[in-house]
């Protein structure tokens, strides 16, 4: 497990979750708390990009937890995206209420590229029925002839990030896979005749979302018109928090290299 250790002054983790399916805060909530576990002593707050309750603008303005002080020496937070990859209308939305923030505050990256995240899409992939255990390389694709898109959601950089995991993907399972982008049907043709190209016969889908950014309705309707089996999205995976905390730890680093 990915673990981290901070000073009790350090900038507070604030995680910035979008919100489009009903269970989101409770999602939220669960990732948070397992996020200490990598993040011993980090304050972490939620902030909802919806709703008029625990918002985003508020977790930023918030004063510092009990046994908390104020980081001296740069932000007071670092707000961690609930993100697979980049969103063409969150991103925005996060940005714009650290801009309104009093409160110095520095932006950590999305959870994806990273090989963590490929390993959650493996297990996802697994739990849905369409890989197998093996001794040798843990999970396998059941099937030769299967090919795996990940799709991410949603906007070309999305897809280019989604691309990168992709790859760690692709060569875990020892099949073709290729990324595509959610409600861009150019995007997931183009992948489905990658696949067919790279001689896959049958095809899964992976969704790289966590989960609250996404209508799920939409996954259900590209299953549907693709024939496919999709997998459940990444949600409360194990590597979820582990990647918050590595995010945040990188934006400490940031911080760190800023102030010398």
């Amino acid at each position: 497990m990915h673990r981290i250790s901070v000073a009790s002054d350090a900038p507070a983790l604030i995680l910035a979750v979008p919100g489009w399916i009903d269970d989101a805060a409770d999602l939220a909530r669960y990732i948070a708390e397992a996020t200490t576990e990598s993040c011993p002593g980090v304050e972490i707050r939620v902030g909802f990009l919806t709703g008029n309750t625990e918002t985003l603008a508020d977790a930023l303005e918030a004063e510092p937890g009990d046994g908390h002080e104020r980081f001296e020496d740069g932000p007071e937070a670092v707000v961690v995206p609930l993100l697979a990859g980049p969103h063409p209308e969150i991103d925005p939305a996060i940005a714009a209420a650290i801009s309104s923030s009093q409160a110095p505050v520095m932006l950590a990256s999305a959870l994806g590229p990273h090989p963590l995240l490929a390993g959650a899409l493996h297990d996802r992939l697994f739990e849905a029925g369409v890989a197998r255990a093996s001794r040798s390389m843990g999970l396998n694709i059941s099937a030769g002839s299967t090919g795996v898109i990940v799709v991410a959601d949603r906007g070309p950089q999305a897809v280019t990030d989604a691309g990168v995991t992709t790859v760690l993907l692709a060569s875990r399972l020892s099949i073709p896979a290729a990324p595509a982008s959610l409600g861009d049907r150019a995007s997931i043709e183009a992948a489905v005749q990658r696949l067919h190209e790279a001689g896959a016969t049958h095809l899964a889908i992976a969704p790289c979302v966590i989960g609250p950014e996404t209508d799920p309705a939409e996954f259900t309707a590209l299953s549907t018109a693709l024939n496919a089996p999709c997998a459940a999205p990444l949600g409360g995976h194990p590597a979820i928090a582990q990647l918050v905390a590595v995010r945040y730890g990188e934006a400490l680093s940031r911080i760190s290299v800023a102030s010398h």
